[in-house]
């Protein structure tokens, strides 16, 4: 047994070990196959980070760290990154070398666009809290009152996809709604400013806004949405990735090791994030009764790259990204 292979074990069962009474398979990938010869040019990471994010919490508890500095790696802390388009763009720019766990659609616009970036790993939270809110003085209480009214939506990105979701499910015309393409730092004061009258935006971002501006969900993605169209993934360059698997591999196996500890410990890493934003405590406690699970596949998960494949199929069809796309290309297994 190799001393990878040795250490990445022992973390998968740190890992375990930190579920708290969570099944270990509903956390940790499907398949975990032994990796290819791995290779390291470098003993620094960048990785990027925005607030809410698994990086977030990973930043703050500092166990991410000291993970990888047993193994000679280096962390540097890029961002905050309001949303996973200019995360994505700092890692084409070799700025970052990691985005954060961010949506896989505006992913996979940049890499139609030609951005030579790939996916790593993903992960599958559940329950999902992205969602539509309107202000309850609106008079908009259905996505059928959407009809004439403005929403703020990130273009390629999960406000998008969640907005036309909601419009087919209740056979409404798309072109009867105006999308407003804002990213949240310019999305959140248009809503609070009535320049927007609805807001398709995800946590903890949407929780603060319902909360600051008396408003209410008229579509909510876990409740209303009967299937997942988009996942979080983590990014990287190509180049980076071919030249530094050893460094993915390690980075890819401390973010289980977080994930499965925010998985069981849903109150402490709502109280970090809450830390770093500075919301309420309305808004945290909120988030924490979620008691949000998170669930990891890599590229070798063959019913995983399918399950993405037919939701990368959904937002081509609808023009959300602009052709098709074939998501195991574009998937990199370390």
């Amino acid at each position: 047994m190799n001393d990878h292979s040795s250490g990445r074990r022992q973390i998968l069962r740190a890992a375990g070990g930190l579920l708290a009474g969570l099944a270990t398979s509903s956390v940790l990938p499907v398949h975990a196959a032994e990796p290819r010869e791995l290779t390291r040019n470098t003993d620094t990471v960048r990785i990027g980070w925005g607030y809410g994010s698994l990086p977030d919490i990973a930043k703050q508890r500092g166990v991410f760290e000291k993970t990888l500095a047993t193994k000679g790696i280096k962390v540097e802390w890029i961002g905050p990154f309001p949303n996973h388009a200019p995360s994505i763009q700092a890692v084409v720019g070799n700025s970052a070398d990691f985005g954060f766990w961010g949506s896989t659609t505006p992913a996979l616009a940049a890499m139609l666009a030609g951005s030579p970036i790939v996916f790593t790993a993903f992960d599958v939270y559940s329950p999902r809290s992205t969602a539509i809110i309107t202000k309850k003085s609106s008079g908009i209480n259905s996505v059928a009152d959407l009809a004439g009214r403005k929403v703020a939506v990130n273009r390629s990105g999960l406000g998008e996809f969640l907005l036309i979701a909601a419009l087919e499910k209740n056979h409404i015309d798309r072109d009867k709604v105006q999308f407003v393409y804002l990213n949240p730092p310019d999305a959140a004061p248009a809503f609070a400013q009535g320049k927007v009258d609805a807001w398709s935006m995800w946590s903890p971002a949407v929780d603060i806004s319902r909360f600051s501006n008396d408003a209410h969900d008229i579509f909510n993605e876990g409740r209303d949405l009967e299937f997942l169209i988009d996942y979080s993934s983590l990014v990287t360059r190509r180049k980076f990735a071919d030249e530094n698997s050893e460094l993915v591999r390690a980075v890819i196996d401390a973010y289980y090791v977080e994930g499965a500890w925010q998985s069981a410990h849903p109150v402490e890493s709502e109280q970090l994030v809450q830390r770093e934003a500075k919301y309420p405590d309305q808004v945290r406690d909120y988030l924490a009764s979620l008691k949000r699970v998170n669930q990891f596949h890599e590229p070798d998960d063959a019913a995983f790259i399918a399950q993405f494949q037919r939701a990368a199929d959904w937002l081509a069809e609808r023009k959300i990204i602009n052709s098709r796309i074939k998501v195991a290309d574009y998937s990199v297994k370390v």
